[in-house]
Parts: C-alpha cells; structure tokens; sequence
C-alpha cells in the first residue's frame, strides 16, 4: 500500500498541519482560491524541489511570514521509503533527502516521481514551440539525469556563442561550433527516439476517446537529417559544422545562433497537415491530457517505476463522456491526486477506495 504524509509550514494558505495521503486515490473538492492547487504544488514541490506554478520561492510563503518548509514522507508499492525535507529560509533554500543534504535538484529524480497535468499543459498543443520542447525535455530529464546534464551544457555553450556573436568576438566561434554541434546531437537522438515511443502511444489512445485517427505528432529538428541516395541518415558533427557555417553570416547578423535543438520544432499532424490550427479547443485540451498520459506511460516503460499522478481541474472542457473515458484510460499510477470544484460530477470517476476531502481556507476535512 502507498503511504504518502505531507508536514506543511507557512506553505501558501495552508494551515500548518500533517495531512495523511495514504491511499490509492485522493480528491480534493472546493471552490477556487481554497487551497485545492496548493496541496498539489507542495506534492510537486517534495518531488522535484521547486514549484509548477512560479519559478519564484518567495511567493510561496503564506502572508505575513518569513519562510516555509514541507516534510514529505512516500513509501511507494515497491515499499522503498524516502524521506525529503524543504526549507526555505530568508530567501535561500536547503532540500534534504533521506536526511542527507542535496546539492543539486536533479539528485531527486525518481524519489517521488509525478506527472503532472495542469491547465497551463494546454501550451504544449497551442503554445509557441519552446512549450513543446519543454515537455520533451521534462518528459526525458525524469528517469534521465544525463540528459539533464547534455542541457546544462548545450545552454552554457550557447550561451557563450550568442555572448560572442553580440561582441563580434569571433576569434573562438570555431571553437564553439564543435562543442555546440557535439552536445546538440546529443539532445536531438535522444529527441528523436522519444517522439518515436510517444507515437506507438499518443495516437491510438487520442483515437480511442476521440474518434479521430492518425493524429501523430512530428519532430522537425533544426539540424535536419541528411538525405542519401536511398533514405535518410542521422546528422554528424561535421553535417552540423557545415549548416553552422552556412548560418554564420546570418548568426552575425542576427547577433544569435539561429539553428540548433533550441530552434526545434514539435507539431501534430493529420493527413499531412498540422492538426492544431484547425482543431477546437475541446480536441486542443484532449491534446494536452493525452500527452500527460503517454509521459507516464513512457516513464513506467522506461523505469519500470508508477508514477504518481496529480490532475488539477484538468477536464473542465471535456465533455461528460470524454471524461469518463479518459479516467478509465489513466495509466497504471502508484497513486493518484485530483481537484474538483462543486458540481463536478466526480461520483462517476471516483472508486471505493477513493478518499476525499474537502478543501476551505486552507483546511482540509475528510467526506464521510
């Protein structure tokens, strides 16, 4: 049996307090500004040390107070216990696993590993490419710590290149462009291979609750693949080298790097065509869900490990039935968190083992 306990201090509106999550499916009913979200964020917050809803921590602290701090304690169905501690005190941040201080976040990865699905994800289907890159990458940097470690270093080699193009420091740029080009194949293989996996998913389940088939989605990297006499090849380092050069005057003039993974695009398609710009919302919204979905689906593949779910007031643009249909199709999870406002007809959804509570002024009481 899961046991997840969550020790809240000055976190937002919450009320100071130990609230017990021990159980497969939790609700969390209420109307809106009642602490609903922020239950979610401090879940969040334990799992990945930082929140989904301001990259700012100081917002984070309740009115009138100087710090917070969340004591989680997750025994997940394999009955691996971990125990992670965050305090934030006069604007600096202390994070301890097991009782053992981190040093950098990505050591919390598969601690408390969640997927979220939140109503910013509606990004991913409508939103600038960027928001698709991002889910990517988050998608690959949960089981992946060197992946994380490719980013870092791509962003501080571009970092540096576009510094030297706004310069007009060109002495070094060749130098750059190896780095840049090496690292950069890097992100965009393992891109690849992920859009490929996603795809065995996302689209036979956007069929099953939509009823539209041959949505796929479709990875355009910057550094495009080589065409051969027969098919296509993967890129090297010295193809990369040569469209660098080609952009160079272009880069110069531009006064940034104008190709690379951070210039990749993501995009659905149907028929041919992209999906998106002709879609509804409601379709747009099934888009956003759905990817959540396949993000833990791929996790659990790739692991082995359930994810936790959490879902805040995600299916409010879905019909009754998509909704039914959705929940029924959730991936396997060690846990699963949801908020509801009034009137959500949740009855429909929720199990006999369902727990829920209900959330007002940041207290939260048990439904009988």
């Amino acid at each position: 049996m899961p046991f997840l306990s969550l020790n809240l201090c000055n976190f937002r509106n919450l009320k100071n307090d130990i609230i017990n999550l021990a159980f497969k499916e939790v609700y969390f009913a209420g109307e809106n500004g009642q602490g609903k979200s922020n239950l979610l964020e401090a879940l969040y917050y334990s799992a990945y040390g930082s929140s989904f809803r301001t990259h700012i921590d100081s917002q984070i602290i309740k009115y009138g107070q100087q710090n917070f701090s969340i004591s989680s304690f997750y025994t997940n169905s394999s009955e691996s216990t971990q125990q992670i501690r965050v305090i934030y005190d006069k604007g600096k941040k202390q994070i301890e696993k097991n009782g053992k201080k981190i040093h950098d976040r990505k050591e919390l990865i598969n601690t408390i590993p969640c997927v979220l699905f939140c109503h910013n994800d509606m990004r991913f289907a409508t939103g600038e490419p960027e928001h698709r890159r991002f889910f990517l990458d988050q998608s690959l940097t949960m089981y992946d710590s060197l992946y994380i470690d490719d980013l870092r270093n791509y962003r501080k080699i571009l970092k540096t290149r576009n510094l030297l193009l706004k310069e007009k420091n060109y002495s070094m740029i060749d130098i750059y462009d190896v780095q840049l080009a090496q690292k950069g194949l890097e992100i965009q293989k393992k891109r690849k291979n992920a859009i490929f996996q996603f795809n065995e998913i996302f689209g036979k389940l956007y069929e099953q609750i939509s009823g539209i088939e041959g949505v796929f989605i479709q990875y355009i990297p910057s550094w495009k693949e080589i065409k051969m006499e027969i098919g296509t090849k993967f890129p090297d380092v010295n193809d990369v080298l040569s469209v660098l050069s080609e952009k160079r005057e272009q880069d110069k003039i531009m006064c940034t790097t104008m190709s690379g993974p951070h210039r990749d695009k993501i995009v659905f398609v149907k028929d041919g065509s992209q999906f998106v710009p002709n879609a509804s919302t409601g379709q747009c919204r099934l888009i956003s869900l759905l990817l959540r979905v396949a993000q833990a689906v791929y996790y659990t593949r790739i692991t082995g490990i359930k994810p936790v779910l959490l879902m805040d007031d995600v299916m409010l643009e879905l019909d009754p039935e998509k909704r039914q249909k959705l929940t029924a199709m959730l991936p396997e999870y060690d846990q699963l968190f949801c908020t509801f406002l009034p009137g959500e007809p949740y009855e429909r959804y929720k199990k006999e083992s369902t727990k829920i509570y209900t959330i007002k002024n940041g207290e939260w009481n048990e439904q009988k």
